[in-house]
């Protein structure tokens, strides 16, 4: 799967921006160029959505003729949110249950309805809501009505999930570690297990919310500083978060 945002939506994390890729032989390239590499990577059965300058979401189906076992993933929109999902949740009945939906709901229209219950109510903080997620799983959110991105990777290493930046600012997201490196040179960094990240309140882990995450200098194998790694910093505490009601909740959750 690719997800490409415009950096004036999804303000990535400074560190994600490596100097090495502006003087490289490698250049990051611009988004439509890394969309269409991987569209003609796959070009039977890709789909593609794009939202304008703003974003782009491409996704391939899962292949069930082929003999070698892939990560499941799903594609779906609803009321002007979409969802990418990876992998697969144990306790998907308990949480169908939980949000009141029909038995045939698959994990992203899940994600979906988890997301837009706590954009418009609320009730939990959104750390808690992700920990209750139970299995090896990552998606990424795009409310195209607020331009919203929200994505989450769990806490095993069962999924793969990578981040980086495009040569106009872009952030861009695959589990695919060769799209990642070819679009984006050297600014690019494994996505953090157990954390999440909101285009307005950045990124936090869900198993520690109450601890700062911490960039940690990353050298490729040539001894180039690449885009940073990111952990929890143990020993720092954020001062607050929200916790409860509609106007803290993941849509607009931020770090005070």
């Amino acid at each position: 799967m690719l997800a490409i945002f415009h950096k004036t939506f999804a303000h990535p994390p400074d560190e994600l921006n490596s100097p090495a890729s502006l003087h490289g032989a490698k250049k990051p390239k611009l988004p439509q160029e890394t969309l269409k590499e991987f569209l003609s990577g796959h070009p039977s059965n890709t789909f593609s959505m794009s939202f304008g300058h703003t974003a782009v979401l491409a996704y391939v189906p899962q292949d069930r003729n082929s003999s070698f076992r892939t990560t499941p993933r799903l594609f779906c929109g609803y009321d002007n949110i979409y969802c990418l999902f990876l992998g697969s949740l144990n306790n998907l009945c308990t949480q169908i249950r939980q949000y009141g939906l029909s038995k045939g709901t698959n994990e992203a229209m899940l994600v979906i309805e988890a997301y837009r219950t706590l954009r418009d109510r609320g009730p939990y903080p959104a750390d808690q809501v992700i920990k209750d997620l139970d299995g090896n799983f990552a998606f990424v959110v795009y409310d195209s009505k607020t331009g919203t991105v929200f994505t989450a990777l769990g806490s095993n290493d069962a999924v793969k999930l990578y981040w980086g930046i495009a040569a106009d600012g872009s952030v861009v997201i695959s589990d695919d570690l060769a799209v990642i490196k070819a679009g984006c040179a050297k600014s690019f960094a494994p996505f953090p297990k157990g954390c999440m990240f909101h285009s307005e309140g950045g990124l936090m882990s869900f198993e520690h919310p109450m601890n700062r995450m911490r960039a940690m200098p990353r050298v490729d194998s040539e001894g180039v500083l690449c885009g940073a790694n990111f952990k929890v910093d143990l020993y720092s505490r954020v001062n607050s978060i929200p916790r409860v009601g509609s106007e803290a909740n993941w849509a607009d959750w931020t770090e005070h």
